[in-house]
Parts: C-alpha cells; sequence; structure tokens
C-alpha cells in the first residue's frame, strides 16, 4: 500500500508543488476554505526545506530539548505546537499524528511519490517542473494549456478552486469521509 492511499483513519495526502513564489500558499488557502464549506476537515504542513525554528534559545522548551526530549509540545489556552528529532519518514509520521483530518495539503515535498498538484504562473516559470511525473494529477496555471492535456493531466485556472476543489473530492475523497471524520472526532 502506498502513502497516497485511503485507509481509515489516515487522510490522504496531495503534495502542492512548483517554483518559489509561484503561489502555492495561495492556492492552498483558497482549498482549505472551499474544501471546509463542503464538510471537509483539513491539515497542512508546509516544508521548510532549510529548516526553521519554533522556540528561542534558553527558552524552556528549547531547553527541554537541548536535554533530549525527543518530543517537545508548547501548549497554550487555543494551539499546540511540537517539535519532533527528524524522524525517518516526515510526512508517514505527520498523518499518523493528523487525526480528525479528512485530507492533507503539503506544500513542496516535490520528491515525495505521492499525488501532485502543480502551481505554474507565467511571471515565475514557462513550463511545468513535474509534466513527466505520473503521481503529477493536476496542474493550476495561468499559462494557456489544453485542457485535459495530452496526457490527461487535468488543467485548471488560477482562480479555478471549486472546479480543483471537485476533483480532489472525486480522486480522493470518499462521500462518507466528512462523516467518519465526525464520528473519530466525537
Amino acid at each position: 500500500m502506498t502513502l497516497s492511499q485511503h485507509t481509515p483513519n489516515l487522510p490522504p495526502i496531495i503534495t502542492v508543488v512548483g517554483f518559489s513564489d509561484a503561489g502555492k500558499t495561495t492556492i492552498i488557502e483558497k482549498l482549505v476554505p472551499e474544501l471546509k464549506q463542503r464538510g471537509y476537515r483539513v491539515g497542512t504542513v508546509k516544508h521548510a526545506a532549510h529548516g526553521f525554528a519554533v522556540d528561542r534559545e534558553g527558552k524552556d522548551s528549547w531547553r527541554h530539548q537541548q536535554a533530549g526530549a525527543d518530543i517537545v509540545a508548547v501548549a497554550g489556552p487555543d494551539k499546540i505546537a511540537m517539535v519532533i528529532n527528524t524522524p525517518d519518514d516526515i510526512l508517514a509520521t505527520l498523518r499518523r499524528m493528523m487525526t480528525g483530518v479528512d485530507l492533507m495539503l503539503a506544500e513542496g515535498f516535490k520528491s515525495a511519490r505521492l499525488p501532485k498538484l502543480e502551481v505554474l504562473r507565467k511571471a515565475v516559470h514557462a513550463n511545468p517542473l513535474f509534466l513527466e511525473d505520473p503521481n503529477l494529477f493536476a496542474l493550476v496555471t495561468d499559462i494557456a494549456m489544453p485542457s485535459p492535456a495530452a496526457n490527461g493531466l487535468s488543467v485548471f485556472g488560477l482562480e479555478d478552486t471549486p472546479a480543483l476543489a471537485d476533483l480532489i473530492v472525486e480522486r480522493f475523497l470518499t462521500p462518507t469521509t466528512a462523516a467518519d471524520t465526525f464520528d473519530r472526532c466525537g
């Protein structure tokens, strides 16, 4: 079984890929409310290829990590942040942890062998990066391309969020997914 297949309590993952500044975050910002309006719960992951810092040196959570904790969580009145020391398969680990969502949208992770949604804007680059990748299922672009493309790829305009959401629901979410999530969450 591949990571992208739907299994009970584990959401499918779609990677949103493309050049830097192509609009990946913007597409996710549009897709999340569209899918939520349809009754689905969506988790997102942002790949930080060059690393990131959640806390500052000297803070208690930083000190916990320096002491050797494998997982450090910071809990506030309305949110939780966790730092997990480099697991072997980041997306598989996150998939198991993101209980209660129907779908994960992962920005980046372009080398993952998962379904890919590529964002391409002519102001950034003229040609898709992943046209030959068998995992590419859709292209969101402002470049005129035949739809569907020669290889059966679905092509959407930058503002075509409802149609893109239709495809995601059809291909990756079952009609009962949202109800199953509600049952799991209580």
